[in-house]
């Protein structure tokens, strides 16, 4: 069970889903894989992409796997999150150096930011995932 964020070409200006207007369209990334790759790897160089499609960061008090998917260009991805509560930050960090915005399903925005509400949204899956794991 993971906290899921994905990361995809995303309107410059919009706080929240419901302002994303509804003829949107998300266009590419902009970046090959193996860019991507790169990049990732001088942000979190502990980064494993020994398979390139599924790469896996862990630090301490998280682990997140990162579902970049089998094409060349890159339309949009995956963080699959699991751990403290550094893990957010760590989702930061990448987003901020990536220069990506995601969309954080746990959030009231749908969006992922730290002042917005991806803390509290994650804390919250975390409790989610206490309950459950205790059933």
């Amino acid at each position: 069970m993971s906290w899921d964020i994905f990361v995809q070409d995303l309107p410059e200006n919009v706080q929240a889903v419901q302002d994303i207007p509804d003829d949107f369209e998300p266009g590419s990334l902009g970046l090959k894989r193996t860019e991507l790759i790169h990049r990732m790897q001088e942000i979190a160089p502990e980064a494993d992409f020994s398979d390139p499609a599924w790469g896996r960061l862990d630090g301490d008090g998280y682990s997140i796997e990162i579902n970049l998917g089998d094409d060349e260009v890159v339309s949009g991805f995956a963080f699959h999150v699991r751990g403290d509560e550094r893990a957010p930050y760590m989702v930061q960090q990448l987003l901020d150096g990536l220069k990506l915005r995601a969309l954080d399903p746990s959030a009231d925005s749908g969006i992922f930011s730290l002042s917005e509400g991806s803390v509290q949204g994650f804390a919250r899956w975390r409790s989610y995932r206490d309950r459950v794991i205790k059933s």
